[in-house]
């Protein structure tokens, strides 16, 4: 009977304990729900609706289902445990029988047992029997209570059960409808982020083909092309109006390798060729002779002994031996020889790889060949594609190849320290080294004469920023004014009102200062507007300057000065 007892309460526990606390779960679930709809209904309503607010809402949706899981797998337990209970109760159904009849036989035996103690002669023992019965009474009307209770729980329990289960269906149908939904909606997001794509890809070419052109790096030899001696391009120059800003650049092909006018400030300076080819290509390479009938193919002209292909390079102005410079010839000629049989001895004729004439250059570019004939530049066992430039601004980058990297360092006499007043590019006098860029390599400048900026110029630079960049807005109407690029750009006025919109428009710009990074980079530049302190990061104001500055006026390197006059 006690086993019995503790089982019944163990479940009448059980039972009562953990229906409402479901039921207060779903209370919950259909909460959530009701909020969701709230939510996707705003989605909706929203112009452009965004598949990351639409996933953050399917993820909701999805914890939804998991805890209407949840519940189900409590349900289930619920169903297992009445069962329980069910069969509990059969199996007892004899002793509840048992016990009713031995209650209402003990009631009889009472009412006897009272008569007996009125006329009995024996007191002690009728009282005895007396107080035996109406206990054997009282347990077995407290069994048919706990019995009774028992049933009358299961009953209420299996109502409720069946209330949850209907509840549930409910339920599993709203998140099925709002699932239906919502993959419709994040479609719809997703076909529209295709076409804002296609858009934006467009968009992209445009803007690419300009900053192409415009921040691409030229490549060019100082031993063919006129000094770039433009007195325009001089922080010197007087643009005949303040404020005026300007942006230089430090330095203008791609930066690594050897720099040829900084070889030529090593010569002058009392370096060998081979201190200045270790310098720019470090020191783990190796300075080898090779055989001097190896064959090097010209695309065009055949083929030539490694010699006689070496004697025909114009990379380098003959000019500079009498000036200090011959090992700067000698570090040229032995750099050439390596390029073209890093490429494995076959070669362009352009400046795309090395400008080759099929006359020899002669004079001391010849000399400097032939007193390094056979030299070549070799690392991990096999020649090194030596890179060079005219100039690199003072900051040498570093490159891989055979699996070998060059060092990437300041190159001057000191360091950061001397960068712009030491720079063996600047003792060479590089027309590179620091230079305002207005024009094309033909020499069109679409109507400018300078690279100087106005106020209004440079706050319109600073607009096209935030379009462009600190919104990430694709807008095909930020393109450089002036006749050069076509299209139909905004107009001062109009970028401004876009960025307004956004955040700031920037109508005038009265200071600026830059900072540096140490892996010869411009880091930021700080400008002082109508609208107060803006700082920009030196990559972003870059890519933002070369799409809006006005005709070609535009930066060549990562490594550059804004200037105030």
């Amino acid at each position: 009977m006690r086993r019995f007892l503790i089982l019944v309460s163990v479940l009448v526990v059980i039972l009562i304990t953990t229906f409402p606390a479901r039921a207060d779960e779903l209370d919950d679930i259909n909460s959530q729900l009701t909020k969701l709809s709230a939510d996707l209904q705003a989605s909706i309503d929203a112009t452009k609706p965004l598949e990351s607010d639409l996933a953050e809402l399917k993820g909701r949706l999805n914890s939804i289902r998991g805890r209407i899981t949840t519940v189900e797998r409590d349900i289930s337990q619920k169903e297992i445990d009445i069962k329980k209970g069910e069969q509990a109760l059969a199996r007892e159904k004899q002793i509840l029988d048992t016990q009713i009849l031995i209650h209402y036989k003990n009631i009889k035996k009472s009412e006897v047992s009272l008569l007996s103690l009125l006329v009995s002669e024996n007191l002690p023992e009728s009282l005895a029997n007396f107080f035996y019965q109406k206990k054997a009474t009282d347990e077995s009307k407290q069994t048919i209570l706990q019995i009774a209770l028992y049933v009358t729980g299961i009953e209420k329990q299996k109502k409720a059960l069946e209330s949850e289960k209907g509840r549930l269906a409910s339920v599993k149908i709203e998140v099925d409808k709002q699932s239906q939904f919502l993959s419709g909606e994040i479609g719809k997001a997703k076909n529209y982020q295709t076409e804002l794509s296609g858009k934006i890809a467009e968009l992209s070419a445009k803007q690419q083909q300009i900053l192409g052109e415009k921040s691409g790096t030229f490549q060019t030899t100082v031993g063919d092309v006129p000094l770039a001696d433009d007195a325009a391009s001089s922080p010197s120059y007087n643009p005949g109006f303040s404020p005026a800003f300007a942006a230089f650049s430090f330095g203008a092909p791609h930066f690594k390798g050897m720099s040829q006018y900084g070889a030529y400030g090593r010569s002058k300076s009392g370096q060998n060729y081979e201190t200045i080819l270790r310098a720019y290509y470090g020191g783990g390479i190796e300075i080898r002779d090779v055989d001097q009938n190896t064959q090097i193919t010209v695309d065009g002209y055949g083929p030539y002994s490694i010699e006689e292909y070496a004697k025909r390079i114009y990379e380098m102005p003959g000019s500079w031996g009498d000036s200090g410079g011959t090992e700067a010839l000698k570090a040229q000629a032995i750099a050439a020889r390596s390029y073209a049989l890093a490429r494995g001895g076959t070669i362009c004729a352009t400046e795309s790889c090395q400008v080759f004439k099929p006359e020899p250059k002669g004079g001391n570019w010849e000399s400097a060949v032939n007193a390094t004939a056979g030299k070549v530049v070799y690392a991990n066992g096999a020649p090194l594609s030596t890179w060079y430039a005219s100039t690199s601004g003072g900051y040498q980058e570093s490159y891989s190849a055979n699996g070998y990297s060059t060092p990437g360092f300041w190159d001057t006499a000191s360091g950061r320290s001397g960068w712009t007043s030491q720079a063996y590019e600047k003792i060479a006098n590089s027309p590179w080294f620091y230079k305002g860029w207005y024009k094309s390599r033909s020499g069109d400048s679409c109507g400018k004469s300078h690279p100087w900026l106005n106020s209004e110029e440079m706050a319109d630079i600073l607009n096209a920023w935030v379009v462009l960049i600190k919104h990430g807005h694709s807008d095909d109407r930020v393109t450089p004014i002036g006749p050069c690029w076509g299209g139909n750009p905004y107009s001062n006025s109009d970028l401004r009102g876009v960025a307004a919109s956004l955040s700031t428009g920037y109508s005038s710009v009265s200071g600026v200062s830059v900072a540096y990074a140490e892996n010869g980079i411009t880091a930021n530049v700080t400008f002082s507007t109508d609208k107060g302190s803006v700082s920009i990061g030196g990559s972003d104001f870059k890519k933002a300057f070369n799409l809006r500055a006005p005709g070609r006026i535009s930066l060549k390197s990562g490594l550059f000065n804004i200037e105030r006059k």
